[in-house]
């Protein structure tokens, strides 16, 4: 079985959150013009190299939890040494941490994005070229700047997104809680909650309790197999084998990844919206498990443990369903659903174990976009959200630099892609390593991959 030591579970819930927080400010090759304030109460931060190139890369962050403090600093790519090497070559960097910093501020983020474009281009000057990027839910951010403000965009990267949209995110850990509650007995509010802490703590006492045997992890396994929830997390290894060790991994996803849902996260979606706007009324349980890549893994867990699953999926379809509030649901899809109107060259670019956004949420935009030549997504053989080396996201930003360029795209094949990003610096060969708490080399890994379907139905 493996085992984490607690200190570094204690540090990968705060990894979540901060993202390259803590990491030292960028440097360039040559001077740098830093611009920081406020533009209507939200807080921006714009680094200008003296050889600018004529782009500006306008970045999105991520969802800050409202279980944490604010972030102190405003971050303008994933990895810190990104912003190196982009300010080194010219590029300018800017992005607003919005008016609201923490949790589903997808409203305030397309206004304050905005608004700092259109101070770049009066303060500083308009760009030749403007890229649209984000991770995670500011890759949604980004997606909906490029559909809804096509003349302002040239370019759009979006990295490790849930691009399946807002309800596809938090209806997969209504799902999990669905699972959990109904299998074993968890007794969680899984929405309009009224003791976030409590229910975060009930939450967490049961995945870890349910590690602890076989029959706990056999049901573990297939809440989880209905968000898509990975049996790998650790990038340094390959994906364990053994049932135990991938439910273990499963487990940790969900308390360090997904108890937001359960907590103060879903509370404040909530008061955003309206009201709730989850559901899973007319979800059909069987349907989800066979689309899911987990199957295989839920299915040997059951036989493990000498239970029916079929049982179990009679006892998902006959307890009691959840209905939304339409408005609030309306809310989300509005601030939250990626329409893939593509009106600009879109690389996306995906971990193949992704626990937070499943590489499924690739496939789903994929289909939304449907045939053409505008989009092309990447993936990397690794598990972790938003785990990139450095070399990886440099090396998709040149792949859609080139589309931009010549009006077709590189060849993306991951030999292709592995041969070009090695060939850059040692110091951009590495990725933070979530288990063990240290920084560590490795290569590029751009692979071939084809997710599963998104196992639930999309509304939209």
């Amino acid at each position: 079985m493996v085992v984490v030591a607690r200190r570094g579970l204690v540090f990968l819930a705060l990894l979540t959150i901060f993202l390259g927080l803590v990491a030292p400010r960028a440097s360039a090759g040559g001077p740098v013009t830093r611009y920081e304030g406020e533009l209507e109460g939200a807080r921006y931060l714009v680094l200008v190299p003296e050889n600018w190139n004529g782009t500006l890369m306008l970045w999105s962050h991520g969802m800050y939890s409202l279980a944490y403090p604010e972030p102190d600093r405003i971050a303008l790519t994933s990895q810190p040494a990104t912003e190196s090497f982009l300010l080194a070559q010219g590029y300018a960097l800017a992005a607003s941490q919005y008016r609201t910093v923490r949790g589903w501020s997808i409203e305030e983020a397309l206004t304050d994005q905005t608004r700092l474009h259109d101070w770049f281009a009066r303060t500083v000057g308009p760009p030749r070229r403007t890229i649209a990027a984000g991770e995670s839910v500011g890759a949604i951010t980004a997606t909906l700047l490029a559909e809804r403000n096509p003349r302002r965009f040239d370019g759009l990267m979006a990295f490790c997104g849930n691009l399946a949209g807002g309800a596809a995110h938090w209806n997969s850990s209504l799902d999990l809680g669905y699972a959990l509650n109904t299998l074993l007995d968890a007794r969680l509010q899984l929405v309009r909650i009224t003791d976030p802490a409590a229910n975060v703590g009930r939450f967490v006492d049961v995945v870890q309790a349910a590690t602890a045997n076989p029959g706990g992890r056999a049901r573990l396994a297939l809440a989880n197999a209905l968000a898509e929830i990975p049996g790998w997390l650790d990038a340094t290894q390959p994906r364990p084998s053994d049932v135990a060790d991938q439910v273990f991994w499963q487990g940790v996803w969900d308390r360090f990844y997904r108890a937001g849902a359960f907590g103060v996260d879903r509370v404040a979606l909530e008061q955003r919206a309206g009201g709730n706007p989850g559901w899973n009324v007319g979800v059909d349980y069987r349907r989800i498990l066979a689309n899911s890549g987990e199957r295989t893994l839920v299915e040997r867990a059951y036989a493990e443990a000498g239970l029916d699953l079929g049982a179990d999926l009679d006892r998902l379809a006959k307890a009691p369903r959840i209905t939304p509030d339409p408005a609030a649901a309306v809310y989300l899809a509005r601030f939250g659903l990626p329409l893939g109107l593509t009106p600009v060259p879109v690389l996306t670019m995906h971990t193949v174990a992704d626990g937070t956004a499943p590489a499924a949420h690739e496939r789903a935009y994929a289909e939304r976009v449907g045939p053409g030549d505008e989009l092309r997504q990447l993936f990397v053989n690794r598990a972790g959200h938003c785990v990139f080396t450095a070399s990886e996201e440099i090396t998709a930003l040149r792949t859609l630099e080139r589309r931009l360029d010549h009006g077709r795209w590189p060849s993306t094949g991951p030999a292709t892609l592995n041969s070009e990003a090695g060939t850059l610096a040692p110091e951009l060969q590495t990725i933070f390593d979530i288990v063990r708490e240290t920084r560590v080399t490795t290569t590029p890994a751009f692979t071939r991959h084809s997710p599963p379907p998104y196992p639930r139905a999309l509304p939209f």
